[in-house]
């Protein structure tokens, strides 16, 4: 029996651009009726997943950062685990160098060198608003970072960033990918599967327990962590070829779908 449900967000819940479809919101209450906890769990910084919460039209906790945060959606903070400053310094440096785009979170408020177009689309994306503040503004607010997000919209750029920074960086810092335009930063050992794993013990919900269903490579490590792992049928094919259990496509209400197969 499912008492635990943890749901990604972008290509899960909801198609980019759209809102929680009718179906979903009511797949959710159903499972709030039925005693389910329902959990988001996000790359989103936690002012761009509080408002996809809202649509949900009940409280429900938000693991933000890929998990570095774990905040309620009434404003509870749960669990937080930031980057180590230098390393945030020497990634910095590192992006600085080769002309790459990185962003930087601090205390819920996105920064950035310099608002450009990538800029522009993730804050229409996400609905938030980003500081442009220099490479040395970057450096002088590297204390309590969840994470640092690189940007581009050639996905084979961002595969040869995660190689580049794997050489140099695998097994100080978390490296994932949670579109094939981002590639994200967190202290080593935060992952979605990490952060689950909090609310579980924190909730007395045995592992058995718990459904994660999403879409991305970020997503993977979480449903494959859970007693119940479903990918969306838009899943990139790392998660689908990984899952046993493939739901529909997010704009064919796959999530609702899920929530009837395995939970309901």
């Amino acid at each position: 029996m499912i008492k635990l449900f943890v749901t990604d967000i972008d290509g899960t819940l909801l198609s980019p651009g759209k809102k929680v479809s009718a179906k979903n919101i009511e797949a959710v209450h159903k499972m709030i009726e039925a005693g389910v906890k329902v959990v988001i769990a996000t790359g989103r910084m936690y002012p761009a997943a509080l408002p996809i919460a809202a649509q949900l039209g009940v409280p429900v906790p938000i693991i933000a950062y890929n998990g570095a945060l774990i905040k309620s959606s009434a404003g509870e903070v749960l669990h937080t685990q930031y980057m180590d400053a230098e390393k945030v310094l020497t990634l910095i440096n590192f992006f600085e160098e080769r002309g790459w785009h990185l962003q930087s979170y601090s205390d819920d408020i996105l920064y950035v060198p310099k608002k450009n177009d990538l800029v522009k689309l993730y804050s229409e994306m996400q609905k938030v608003e980003a500081v442009e503040v220099g490479w040395d503004g970057l450096r002088e607010r590297a204390k309590n970072v969840p994470k640092l997000l690189s940007i581009s919209l050639n996905p084979d750029e961002i595969v040869e960033r995660m190689t580049e920074t794997k050489k140099i960086f695998g097994g100080q810092v978390e490296i994932t990918r949670s579109a094939p335009y981002f590639v994200e930063f967190m202290s080593l050992g935060v992952t979605k599967a990490s952060a689950i794993k909090i609310l579980a013990e924190k909730f007395d919900i045995a592992n058995e327990e718990i459904l994660a269903i999403g879409d991305s490579d970020n997503d993977l490590q979480m449903i494959m962590s859970v007693g119940c792992g479903v990918a969306m049928g838009n899943a990139v094919d790392t998660v689908k070829e990984a899952c046993p259990r493939i739901t529909d496509t997010c704009d064919n209400d796959g999530f609702a779908k899920a929530v009837y197969d395995y939970v309901l």
